[in-house]
């Protein structure tokens, strides 16, 4: 093999081939703007897990602070990494060791796995004395591997990072593969409003990993959601995009390793380009992803992924150094001005990508257009959102990242949905994004929880957000499918926990049960923890309803958490980030309590996706149902809705009107009763000017949300509706 001068764009590993088609080479093309020397490392897989070095070659070529070079006679599959010198120099923010080998940003698949330890340290550590602890530990033969991991981890430590660690970690790490890549081939769902999905947010492992009828051998992995077992199930339930917790190659944080537990969530991203190895049940990870994604395309499902773009996994200063920091730490993150060793952390850990320089926009600007274009995804949320519209002066709708978004022809017609918020200054940002973005809504949650828990002087609240949050979003000419409506995500109590709960109980964390959300506006309806006794039951399965139909029955879009639809529990743990075990994974229970609620959110979808007038466009502004168009609001004596009624805090009881369309393009008008209270109510149909009679089409009231025999009522007639419960009636529309 030889090294030619190569070119600079586009950045990573590109397989060159000649008119003939014939592989010449590959170009390999790395950002630093502050290196002195890159070395590419190539490497053959041993036996035993050992890594053999076959060549190492220097980039020879620096163009607009690109190290490139074209390697005559390599190939795809080839494995490498680079070696980056400059200074060591941590409060000028510059952090070069040599002696550690650094992945590729642009990787495409990552050989081998990580053996996470000291050794990955850029810095050298000492004991209390001030002596270096790391200096002996050079790893660099097979046969000293056991012997020096042993030392160092033996040795424990401080950190101090005013010198580098000689100690090479080649052994360690997996090594960036050389990938040529193939556009998506498969598929393709047309272009539909976002108002038409309902998004089921799941944990790609923990949805499959005791699956039901699923061959063990596909559990947890691409091909298992890809599986005719799985999109049957999807299907049946009436999904119709699938949002994947990170599926991005990460590695857990050493804290966690430390401990025997793992990063189960993903929420540490190494990789922007790579699949996560551990979800493939193939050798070739890149071809089964793409393959999940054709399946549940051909049933008409989307894929959404959540993206990690506001960190990486290599943490704060103490942290390891397997790619970014070692390549140019000044230009990839975002350091303090006075004291450059340390790293600006709105994201709670310990570092924050620096989304200000244009390189860093340029590379995620690559991941979100590789995603799309040749893995054929279907749009991305975004983990800590703010952090990627910061500007050294703050948060910026403006962004230089939002900026470029917005304008990419590939990425215009994706979904776009933002995690409003970080832990920095200025960090809670719901409804303030670009109109591309779709937002995760928290004040929605939080008002459903409160309002069925039957907290004081919820009503206006509700309203709101039954109306799609138009107070949010309205403002900047944004839809109601700007609004991601949710009551339980990954993060933070399942549903059925939610209704069981008043504490965390998150002690299988191994952090005291410091973590997570302290404030859940949770209820246990009288006993902790599963109960036996028949009342308490029966009003937490009905809560459970009254949550679920709230929110397919809302302005906005609707997020089911996977197995909410199932009654999951994670036993009281609010954030099951660590917990890749039973607690984590869905528990599949096939009980009468599962399958009717199971039945139930069937149901509840079905109605959602028959009824258009659950998914409009614009906000309605008009209260005449005779108008095409029409959202009122009566209190439970029918009477019109007026500014004392809103003002009633000890009031639990309301009625909405919506008018509309059914999926025929057919008028249709439906009433929304929502009762919250714990003793009985008297409601009053609404006397409105529109020849109809009532049906009942649903009710919490029974498991499965079968109406049964309920008479047909008509305008101001009285009944009288349980504690806390749900009905919603359809309109027999004289005409």
């Amino acid at each position: 093999m030889q090294m030619l001068p190569g070119q600079p764009y586009p950045l990573g590993s590109r397989v060159v081939r000649g008119a003939d088609g014939r592989v010449l080479g590959v170009n390999f093309a790395l950002f630093s703007a502050h290196a002195s020397a890159v070395d590419l490392c190539l490497y053959s897989a041993e036996t035993g897990g050992h890594w053999r070095q076959i060549g190492r070659f220097s980039l020879p070529q620096q163009r607009q602070q690109i190290w490139c070079g074209l390697l005559l006679g390599a190939e795809p599959g080839m494995c490498y990494g680079y070696r980056v010198d400059g200074a060591y120099q941590p409060h000028l923010g510059h952090r070069f060791n040599p002696n550690k080998l650094l992945l590729d940003p642009y990787s495409r698949w990552m050989a081998g796995t990580l053996q996470p330890g000291p050794w990955h340290l850029g810095y050298a550590r000492v004991d209390s004395a001030g002596r270096p602890l790391d200096d002996e530990c050079q790893l660099e033969l097979p046969e000293m591997e056991r012997e020096g991991a042993k030392r160092v981890s033996a040795d424990g430590g401080i950190g101090d990072d005013s010198r580098p660690n000689s100690c090479d970690n080649a052994w360690a790490l997996p090594r960036s593969v050389v990938v040529e890549d193939q556009p998506f081939n498969g598929q393709r769902l047309p272009s539909r409003p976002l108002s038409y999905e309902v998004i089921y947010e799941m944990h790609l492992k923990g949805f499959s990993a005791h699956l039901p009828e699923l061959d063990e051998s596909l559990r947890g992995t691409f091909a298992g959601l890809g599986s005719e077992v799985a999109i049957h199930y999807l299907k049946s339930l009436g999904v119709t995009c699938v949002e994947l917790l990170p599926v991005q190659s990460f590695f857990s944080e050493p804290f966690l390793t430390d401990k025997g537990m793992s990063n189960y969530w993903g929420y540490n991203s190494i990789g922007f380009f790579a699949p996560h190895p551990a979800y493939c049940a193939t050798a070739d990870g890149i071809a089964e992803f793409k393959q999940m994604v054709e399946a549940l395309h051909r049933h008409d499902i989307r894929v959404i992924l959540d993206v990690v773009y506001n960190h990486t996994a290599e943490g704060s200063r103490l942290g390891p150094q397997y790619s970014f920091r070692g390549i140019d730490n000044a230009s990839y993150y975002r350091l303090h001005p006075n004291d450059k060793r340390f790293y600006i952390n709105d994201t709670g850990c310990g570092n924050c990508l620096n989304m200000s320089h244009p390189r860093v926009v340029q590379l995620v600007m690559d991941s979100l257009r590789y995603w799309v274009a040749v893995m054929g995804v279907d749009g991305f949320r975004f983990d800590l959102a703010t952090c990627l519209g910061r500007e050294p002066q703050g948060f910026d709708r403006g962004s230089g990242f939002f900026d470029a978004l917005m304008q990419d022809p590939v990425l215009s017609g994706v979904i776009l949905i933002a995690e409003p918020w970080d832990i920095g200054p200025g960090g809670y940002q719901l409804g303030q994004f670009p109109l591309v973005f779709s937002e995760w809504n928290d004040r929605y949650r939080d008002t459903v929880r409160r309002f069925w828990r039957g907290d004081h002087g919820m009503l206006p609240e509700l309203a709101k957000r039954l109306h799609g949050s138009g107070d949010l979003f309205e403002h900047s000419g944004r839809g109601p499918c700007s609004s991601i409506n949710f009551i339980s995500s990954h993060d933070g109590f399942t549903l059925r926990d939610l209704v069981s709960y008043e504490l965390r109980h998150n002690d299988a964390n191994g952090e005291e049960n410091r973590d997570g959300h302290h404030e859940n506006f949770s209820c246990n309806y009288g006993e902790e923890g599963d109960s036996e006794e028949p009342k308490i039951v029966e009003l937490r399965a009905r809560q459970s309803r009254n949550m679920l139909a709230t929110l397919l029955l809302s302005q906005g879009v609707p997020m089911l958490l996977a197995g909410d639809e199932q009654g999951n529990s994670q036993q009281g743990n609010n954030n099951a980030y660590c917990q890749d075990n039973l607690l984590g994974w869905v528990d599949w229970r096939d009980d009468e309590q599962s399958r009717t609620l199971m039945q139930f959110c069937q149901r509840l979808i079905a109605i959602r996706r028959q009824s258009a007038v659950f998914c409009c466009p614009r906000y309605i502004h008009t209260d005449d149902p005779n108008e095409a168009q029409a959202l009122a609001w009566f209190d439970a004596h029918g009477e019109i809705m007026s500014r004392i009624h809103w003002a009633e805090g000890h009031c639990r009881s309301l009625q909405m009107l919506l008018k509309g369309e059914d999926e025929n393009g057919q008028p249709e008008m439906l009433l929304l009763l929502m009762h919250a209270g714990n003793t009985e109510h008297t409601f009053t149909v609404p006397n409105i000017d529109v020849d109809c009679h009532w049906q009942l089409i649903l009710t919490t009231i029974t498991a499965d949300g079968e109406p049964g025999n309920h008479p047909l009522l008509q305008a101001g007639e009285a009944f009288l509706l349980l504690p806390c419960s749900l009905l919603l009636f359809k309109a027999q529309l004289d005409v």
